[in-house]
């Protein structure tokens, strides 16, 4: 595969990196580690980027950072509690019919994965240590994250509790390089905090959050503009997002299995497939994603789900996998400062079926209390249930935001001059 490259520089690209190739998963990854000696590289931009006859170029790259907290829940445990360190811990999951939502890497190596029912990680680790969840906890430390975040940006879009983009295109905290601002704000995560992260940086946010997933745990991947289209032709399928089981069996069935055999086809044909994804899939192999980041977005919903390792089917395990997704979702409604009108529950069985049940009140739901009674409402009719369930999600929509944020517009990286933007 090649690929051409042009650039206009303002002086040198930066050149103080030295490079290894390391690759934990299924391809191999450039790891960047900073020469500390050599002085810092003065800004450069690009101009355009080809990297395939057919590729789109790029008119003003960003520069985005993916930062994706390590085992979050069960590392902020460990840290709380030395003599959980080093141990295969789970996070919930202890009661009979609990989930893991949660596990360490230590746990992690015995197979034991969040969503797991937890009789099935005490199997797989009998050494294995539960602890129940501390929600209240996870947002004190995430707001502490996100604090330090903004000191290297004003542009950071959370995704939850643990990972968030940031556009750095703008060096606001003069540093000079996306890569130095990455290996900052996790030195400063660690020191400050007693916890790690890994980060992403590409000029997408398509590539960065790919890339975030490469070195974990405590790790940097880097995805150069040069580099971008190559990288995603090497992506599994079922990497790219909102590709999940039953997608990747479909492309598969196409004759579909990596990056590069979804640039193979044609617009008309993943239209033909996979419908509303396909202009997406399109751009994304290609190494393409024009989607900025948004601070302060205003949402029409606000949901979250989970996909099971192994099917639920008692009413217990079901109410309790459901508890820990009205936690979630809860977390990120207190974040965007609203209520809503409406809750459904989504649920996908073993076969793929997928139902879902919806009710809506008035005056809004408008605390943790109403919206989990609603929740377990709307559960409870579907109970018992006749095969098991692979997938739970709940959904929160016709959200009134308070007023201090309602009808705020989402703040959206901006070209800058040249001066002003930071090298790789």
């Amino acid at each position: 595969m090649s690929w051409t490259v042009a650039l206009v520089l303002e002086s040198h690209w930066p050149v103080y990196f030295s490079f290894a190739w390391r690759g934990p998963r299924d391809f191999p990854c450039r790891e960047l580690k900073v020469n500390e000696s050599a002085p810092l590289p003065k800004a450069a931009a690009l101009s355009s980027i080809s990297t395939m006859e057919d590729t789109k170029p790029f008119q003003g790259l960003r520069k985005i950072i993916h930062v994706d907290m390590d085992a979050f829940y069960a590392s902020v445990e460990q840290r709380d509690n030395p003599e959980l360190r080093g141990k295969p811990l789970a996070v919930g999951g202890s009661s009979k019919r609990g989930v893991v939502a949660a596990a360490s890497y230590e746990a992690r190596r015995f197979g034991v994965k969040s969503a797991m029912p937890g009789a099935t990680a005490r199997r797989r680790c009998p050494e294995l240590l539960f602890v129940p969840p501390r929600f209240d906890v996870y947002r004190d430390v995430s707001r502490q994250i996100h604090e330090i975040f903004a000191r290297y940006s004003d542009l950071v879009e959370p995704l939850s509790l643990d990972e968030a983009y940031l556009d750095v295109t703008r060096d606001q905290a003069g540093l000079g390089s996306a890569t130095r601002t990455a290996e900052e704000i996790r030195a400063a995560i660690h020191r400050e905090l007693g916890l790690t992260a890994s980060a992403g940086v590409s000029y997408n946010k398509f590539l960065a959050k790919v890339a975030s997933d490469q070195n974990k745990p405590n790790g940097l991947c880097v995805v150069r503009p040069q580099d971008g289209a190559a990288f995603a032709a090497t992506l599994p399928a079922r990497r790219f997002y909102g590709v999940g089981p039953r997608t990747a069996e479909r492309m598969a069935k196409l004759g579909i299995h990596t990056g590069a055999d979804l640039r193979a086809q044609t617009l008309e044909f993943l239209d033909k497939h996979f419908g509303k994804s396909a202009a997406y899939l399109y751009g994304a192999c290609r190494g393409n994603d024009e989607r900025p980041v948004r601070p302060d977005r205003v949402r029409k919903s606000i949901g979250g789900e989970r996909t099971y390792t192994e099917d639920l089917k008692e009413n217990e395990e079901l109410r309790e996998a459901l508890e820990h997704i009205i936690d979630i979702v809860w977390e990120r409604i207190e974040r965007h400062h609203c209520a809503g009108r409406t809750v459904t529950l989504k649920m996908k069985y073993g076969d793929f079926r997928q139902i879902t049940r919806a009710r809506s009140v008035s005056p809004p739901v408008q605390d943790r209390k109403g919206f989990a009674e609603l929740a377990h409402g709307l559960l409870d009719s579907v109970l018992p249930v006749s095969q098991g369930v692979r997938l739970l999600g709940l959904t929160l929509s016709g959200l009134e935001y308070a007023a201090e944020t309602s009808g705020r517009p989402a703040k959206i990286a901006e070209d800058q001059p040249v001066q002003n933007r930071l090298g790789f």
